[in-house]
């Protein structure tokens, strides 16, 4: 009785790791695509609206996904604390907090942190084709992620458990 209770606990333990790892391949097309509804948001703040960028940046934490509000409510905040740092400094201290609790890969960084070399540093026009650029990039980064979701998801569903099965089929 004691060899069936523990042979369940494994197979459940090894399961529960499969699904863990197979839910990071899920969230990232999400993230990718709040990202992206976020900085279409942004793009309209700063061409329609010619918000000042900390301005701009907090009303996008606001009525973004909040997966993402945390970038541009940190970049928001960074911008509007007076201590005479840049839009790309802001920039950098948020993504440098948001990126290790999210789902996105370090291609998507690279992205965010080139964005943030432009924001700020030129006029309304040249940060919009900044920002058209970021989220032409992550599009293409969000497919490569739904493609990579749909293929590794059942994987390491699998995996897991398959890989409890034969923990157990070893061990007995």
């Amino acid at each position: 009785m004691l060899k069936i209770i523990g042979a369940a606990v494994v197979v459940f333990f090894c399961t529960l790791i499969g699904m863990t790892v197979a839910s990071g391949y899920s969230r990232r097309p999400g993230e990718i695509r709040a990202l992206l509804n976020a900085l279409q948001i942004l793009e309209t703040e700063i061409a329609y609206g010619a918000t000042p960028l900390p301005d701009a940046m907090t009303s996008v934490a606001e009525r973004c996904d909040p997966r993402v509000a945390l970038l541009f409510s940190r970049a928001g905040t960074e911008l509007m604390s007076m201590r005479g740092i840049t839009a790309r400094e802001a920039w950098q201290t948020a993504l440098s907090q948001y990126y290790p609790k999210s789902s996105i890969a370090k291609t998507d960084r690279a992205i965010l942190v080139e964005l943030g070399t432009s924001l700020g540093m030129s006029d309304r026009e040249d940060q919009i084709k900044h920002l058209v650029l970021a989220k032409e990039q992550l599009k293409l980064e969000h497919a490569k992620a739904e493609e990579a979701s749909l293929k590794n998801t059942k994987v390491y569903h699998y995996l897991g458990f398959l890989g409890g099965l034969t923990v157990v089929l070893i061990l007995i």
